[in-house]
Parts: C-alpha cells; structure tokens; sequence
C-alpha cells in the first residue's frame, strides 16, 4: 500500500463515503497501513467533526486499537498511565502546553498532569485515546 497524500483538515471529505474513498477503514496488516490510518486520525482529531466524521474517526481508531493491542511492544502495554502519556507525548512531539490545548484545559493543568500532580478525568482519557489512536485502557491503573 502506498502512504496517502498529505492533507489538511479542511481537504478532507465531509462525508463517511467520501472518507471510505480516501482511506477505506479496514484491519492493519503492515507498517504503511498503521501510518495512514494514523495519520487520517491524527487530520481529524481536534477539529469539530460532523457525525459522518465522528463515526469514520471512532471506527479508524479502534481499528488502530485492534493492531496496536496485538502488535504493540509489551514494555508500552504495561507502562504506568502517568509513563505511558509522557512516552505518546514525547513520541509524537508535544509538550505540557500542547496536552492542555487537546484536552481543552488550562496551559497549568496539563502541566500538573504530565508532573502527576493531577489526575485525567474520563473525558480527559477519551480525547487522548482518539488522539493517539489507543486503548483508553492504558490510561487507567
């Protein structure tokens, strides 16, 4: 499979079909498969979705789920959910800042939380979960 071109948000299709035709949601076999899926998720997450959106998302990041659970190395799996936020945030270049602007929080509270001065709520771990494309399991003790 080849990688997908790169897009901004606003290139993607508004509607589930449309999505399907520019990544068809289907299981992960290989590296390239795990990195469009990925970044498809990573294009839509953040952004206000339609429902067609939020359905193409949801179904995207448990495919994800589905391979990174069965392929993930087991040293990530049986991180502590305060070390494995760091590890997503360190991997995929963000900081304290930038956990509080994808959690809708104030810049003070991510911050308090990467140091494990604060817990994640329930929405907290949603978000994450759709953001990085995991199990929202691996935030929880």
């Amino acid at each position: 499979m080849k990688k997908i071109a790169a897009l901004s948000f606003d290139e993607l299709p508004k509607t589930y079909e449309g999505l399907c035709l520019l990544l068809l949601p289907r299981p992960i076999h290989d590296k390239m498969e795990l990195e469009n899926s990925t970044e498809m998720v990573d294009l839509l997450a953040g952004h206000k979705l339609n429902v067609e959106q939020e359905d193409y998302l949801d179904l995207l990041s448990d495919i994800i789920a589905d391979y990174e659970e069965e392929c993930a190395p087991v040293k990530v799996r049986k991180m502590a959910p305060l070390e494995a936020l760091k590890y997503l945030l360190q991997e995929n270049g963000m900081n304290a800042s930038q956990l509080a602007a994808l959690l809708g929080v104030d810049r003070s509270l991510g911050a308090r939380i990467v140091r494990g001065e604060r817990y994640l709520t329930a929405e907290h771990i949603s978000k994450l979960a759709k953001h990085f494309a995991v199990n929202p399991g691996i935030f929880l003790d």
